[in-house]
This record gives C-alpha cells, sequence and structure tokens, in this order.
C-alpha cells in the first residue's frame, strides 16, 4: 500500500454480526458490547446490517435502532457503515436516508439483486443512492451472490461522483479491481479473507471481514506487518488465519452461522439454522488453535 492510498473509513472493517436474544429479537446490549470490543480490538470501523447482520430478515426500524446503539456504544470517532441494499431501488433510498438521520458514517450499496438489472441500470441505481444522501457510499460488488458483476467501465464512471468513494470487493477479479484502482481514487476493500493481504498489496485499503467478529486483531495484523515493510511477517501472520477462515467462510455455511456459533450472540433467524454440534466442534478447535498461535 502507497501513502496516497485513499482510506476513507480506515483499514480494518469488522462486517458486524446483528445479535439476537434467546426469542429471537433485537439484542442491543450484546450489540454494544460487542462493537465496543471489536474497537478495542483493533476495528477502525464497523458495518451494520449487511448480510452478515442478517439484513434480509430485520426490520427497517431494527436496522435503525441498531445503528443507533452502535453509534452510542463507540463514540463518534469510530467509522459505522450501514448496510441499504436491496432489490427496489425505492426501498434502499429510504433505507439510506434513514440511516443517514441516524448517524451513519457511510452507506454499504450491494448491485440490486435476483432480477440482474444489465450495467446501465445498475449506474442508475447507483446514482440514485448518492444523489440521495450527503454520506459516501461503499459499493458492493459479489456477482457470486447478486447474480450481476458492477463492471469495470461502470466503476470508472460511478468513480466520478463525489459521494461513491469505495468498493467492497467479493469479485475474484484481482485484474479488474488493479485496472480500476489504478484509474481512479476508489478505495478498494477486501470482502473476501483470502484476499485481504493481496488485494492490500495491490493497494487495497483494507479489508471488511466477517472472521474479524472473532479474530479482530488476527485478521489486522497481517496488514500492520505489511506496512511496516516486514512482508515475510505479513505472509505468516496471515497463513495463521487461513484454517479458520475456511471453516467459518467456505465450509458451506454462511458466515453469520459460524460466527454465531463462536459468540454468544444469540440465534440466527430462518431460513438460516444454527450450526450442528460437528460444525461448532471443529469451528471452535480452529479458533483456539488460532488464538494460541497468536498470543
Amino acid at each position: 500500500m502507497t501513502a496516497t492510498t485513499p482510506r476513507p473509513f480506515g483499514r480494518a472493517l469488522c462486517a458486524m454480526i446483528t445479535p439476537f436474544t434467546a426469542a429471537g429479537e433485537l439484542d442491543l446490549e450484546t450489540a454494544r458490547a460487542h462493537a465496543s470490543a471489536l474497537v478495542a480490538d483493533g476495528c477502525d470501523g464497523l458495518v451494520l446490517s449487511g448480510t452478515t447482520g442478517e439484513s434480509p430478515t430485520t426490520a427497517d426500524g431494527e436496522k435503525t435502532a441498531l445503528l443507533r446503539a452502535v453509534r452510542e456504544a463507540v463514540g463518534d470517532g469510530v467509522a459505522l457503515l450501514s448496510g441499504v441494499g436491496s432489490a427496489d431501488t425505492r426501498h434502499t433510498l429510504r433505507l439510506a436516508r434513514e440511516a443517514e438521520d441516524a448517524g451513519a458514517d457511510g452507506l454499504l450499496v450491494v448491485t440490486p439483486y435476483y432480477s440482474r438489472p444489465p450495467q446501465a441500470a445498475v449506474e442508475a441505481h447507483f446514482l440514485r443512492v448518492a444523489e440521495s444522501s450527503g454520506i459516501p457510499l461503499m459499493l458492493y460488488d459479489i456477482p457470486g451472490r447478486t447474480g450481476t458483476r458492477i463492471g469495470t467501465e461502470t466503476l470508472l464512471r460511478l468513480a466520478e461522483h463525489p459521494r461513491v468513494v469505495a468498493v467492497k470487493d467479493c469479485a475474484y477479479d484481482l485484474l479488474g479491481s488493479t485496472k480500476v484502482m489504478s484509474r481512479t481514487s476508489l478505495a478498494y476493500y477486501s470482502g473476501c479473507e483470502e484476499l485481504n493481504l493481496p488485494l492490500y498489496a495491490l493497494g487495497g485499503a483494507g479489508f471488511v471481514s466477517t472472521v474479524a467478529n472473532v479474530a479482530p486483531r488476527q485478521m489486522r495484523a497481517p496488514l500492520d506487518a505489511f506496512d511496516a515493510g516486514r512482508t515475510d511477517e505479513a505472509a505468516r501472520l496471515n497463513a495463521l488465519t487461513v484454517r479458520l477462515t475456511e471453516l467459518m467462510m467456505a465450509s458451506g455455511l454462511p458466515g453469520t452461522v459460524t460466527v454465531k456459533a463462536l459468540l454468544a450472540a444469540g440465534p440466527v433467524r430462518e431460513p438460516l439454522q444454527p450450526a450442528g454440534r460437528g460444525a461448532a466442534d471443529g469451528l471452535r478447535e480452529a479458533y483456539e488453535e488460532l488464538l494460541a498461535a497468536t498470543r
């Protein structure tokens, strides 16, 4: 990473879970405690109400209440982004206004999903959100979930808008990402833990990590070492996280499920189901192994 790499929301961001009570209701007390612990352990910012935060099954009012509670817990010095993406532009605009009013520093806006809009419609959707809000946007490029890529030329045009400042990159296309970074001032945040260090080395801004819910210090450490010029140490520290990352993010279970299997943060909401005993035991073993290796 160079000294000129833009980092509008810091480097180490956690895609935070949304805690629920045993009865399945929003648990703001646990959310406040979890957010405070993440910041104390090295997170520069938190992304609320993303997919990891179970946004498809939380009501608009719950999203606002969560944002207000976390802001109260962490104060004004921590970047808070709120996920406002939906498949409905009107709904996205409403969520964006509510998040801004509730104190968000930025908006995470995913490509409209399922309907697979053409690039002109994708661009128009993002511009509508940018024009409706006074706070910056992080575009979320995750075609494996949405069915639609944010094309390179689309990103180049969107980068001209002053409130489109960042990308959460889950496209698995380092060549395409490098092309956009080289031609714009967009801050690229890795949304795939296995690409955190590679994207950072190419000029990325940092990461938005689900695994950081349980290992914030360990996810940040490779970036710290890289910035200090200790590239071998960065690679070694990154390798220590591989087993836990694989089990949490590539085992067939959603990241929300695996995080909640490791934390006492209540149940997941249907249609998600909790991790089975075998999966939970494997996660716990890998987690404890990482903690032992990084003490």
